[in-house]
């Protein structure tokens, strides 16, 4: 059995860490596993295989400063952790390391890890009392409103670059898009900014910078919350501080970092991951192209094969027991491996089979602290991508899939690039503005989990035309300029 990772991983040595590129520096001591540096980075997926052959469901492994934790590689072994909070905690405030002082202010997992007053660190009635505000105010978006709003900011995104015949889909597109949703949504417009894009980046990625990025965030976010004292709308912000649980001020603005940071890299990262699958897989954009798979497939597929975040940080033993063979301590941090179980043979054993329709994936965790927002990440998704590739039906990828780069951490593996070419397309006129009395529409999606029927959007892909072919971009007739559709944007949240 493999002895627990606080066995072999104190710092009692004097001995100097070996430099970060030499093959050493992947291991720390008695030879237990970083998850972090360029040797962890490099490669995730291929060092969770490598664990799961030598240690099982359950592997010891070391996170940033060789703080010992154990990394879930297992998919049944991730659903234990994760449906029995009385073994397993979401309180951070119970860490040994944390305890010990290993994880102090200025230590790279301090953002993601520090205990806050937010839903995702309780369970309990606390836990009840915060998520019940999150799900009674998600719940109170349009759900259609809300995919025709984002058709507007890619195609205002889109306008920027379509007549150029060249983009990188990446900063184009895949990160402006869920942040400038994500801002309206939140009712803090007046914050989106290219720099809040990088800094809720950086803060997952856990790095030196992570603590100051962390600190313009909250800077932002508690103007918000001081100005919708002031000014409530129709907005995520406003239905926090008005809902019954009388959340403090305090614990409005964390739940919004948490609803802000988590939604935006997940939904870039599955942007970019299933543009990616699109341009480079010709049986995706076959059976697209036939009608035999639609983008909402497309994007469960890549929530299977790719999902936006690789690992969470986020469980702590609250008592001695075992998991897969392994004693686990109390006070031992527990990191759920979400891509390692959504490969693992005992669910999937050929993952090369299509899995359209399948939503068991672990890709937005389980339990009682599944992603309370993965239906508003899978609409940005797929609504967004359906204009790009509506307006640019032969866009294609630019360079070789092979040059393609990413950049990995703990939690999180995204492109860095996707350089596109295709026919340059002009931008969309802007459409008539809406009527002032025009009534507010309150309507609701169908299905039973708040998602748009199948039928309603089954929408299939165009093939790309011929080489020379003309794009026009005729075939799309929503699209309104910047001041138009902001206009008519604010109308619809003050539900005038």
């Amino acid at each position: 059995m493999t002895p627990p990772p606080d066995e072999h991983s104190r710092a009692d040595t004097a001995q100097a860490a070996p430099p970060p590129q030499c093959p050493a520096h992947a291991y720390g001591d008695g030879g237990v596993a970083r998850l972090y540096g360029p040797a962890a980075e490099d490669d995730p997926m291929g060092l969770y295989e490598q664990l799961r052959e030598r240690h099982g469901a359950v592997a010891p492994v070391l996170l940033s400063g060789d703080v010992p934790a154990w990394l879930v590689l297992g998919y049944r072994e991730n659903l234990d952790v994760t449906r029995t909070p009385s073994r397993f905690s979401r309180d951070s405030r119970i860490w040994r390391a944390m305890r010990e002082g290993r994880i102090g202010p200025e230590h790279p997992l301090a953002p993601i890890a520090t205990w806050q007053p937010i839903c995702s660190m309780a369970d309990g009635q606390a836990h009840e009392r915060w998520r019940g505000a999150i799900n009674d105010s998600i719940g109170r978006f349009d759900r259609r409103g809300v995919r025709r709003h984002i058709t507007r900011f890619a195609n205002e995104l889109i306008d920027e670059f379509c007549a150029t015949g060249t983009a990188d889909l990446v900063h184009a597109f895949a990160e402006p898009l869920p942040m400038m949703v994500m801002t309206q949504l939140l009712g803090m417009h007046e914050e989106y900014s290219p720099e809040l894009v990088q800094a809720a980046r950086d803060m997952i990625k856990g790095t030196e910078t992570a603590v100051r990025s962390n600190a313009f965030v909250q800077a932002a976010l508690h103007r918000t919350v001081e100005r919708k004292h002031r000014e409530p709308g129709a907005d995520f912000t406003s239905w926090l501080l008005e809902h019954e649980s009388k959340l403090s001020d305090e614990e409005v603005q964390q739940h919004l970092r948490l609803v802000l940071i988590a939604a935006f890299e997940t939904t870039a990262n599955l942007i970019a991951n299933t543009l990616r699958m699109v341009l480079t897989d010709p049986r995706c954009r076959a059976n697209l192209a036939g009608g035999h798979m639609t983008l909402p497939d497309a994007v469960e597929q890549t929530l299977w094969d790719e999902p936006p975040f690789i690992t969470i940080l986020g469980r702590w033993a609250t008592q001695d027991t075992e998991l897969a063979g392994h004693r686990i301590r109390a006070g031992d941090a527990l990191v759920l491996g979400l891509a390692a179980a959504n490969v693992d043979t005992a669910i999937r054993p050929d993952p090369t089979t299509p899995v359209h329709g399948n939503r068991s994936h672990l890709a937005f965790s389980g339990g009682a602290h599944e992603c309370p927002g993965q239906d508003i990440g899978r609409a940005i998704a797929d609504t967004g991508i359906d204009a790009l590739i509506t307006r640019l039906p032969d866009v294609r990828l630019a360079v070789a899939e092979t040059e393609l780069r990413w950049s990995s951490s703990l939690m999180s593996r995204h492109l860095l690039e996707l350089p596109v070419r295709f026919t340059p397309a002009a931008p969309l006129p802007p459409d008539p503005p809406a009527p002032e009395d025009a009534p507010p529409v309150r309507e609701e999606d169908g299905g039973a989990d708040g998602q748009t029927s199948a039928g309603d959007r089954a929408t299939r892909i165009p093939a790309p035309p011929a080489d020379g072919a003309v794009s026009t971009g005729s075939t799309v007739s929503t699209g309104r300029s910047r001041g138009t559709w902001w206009r008519s944007f604010v109308r619809w949240f003050r539900g005038e």
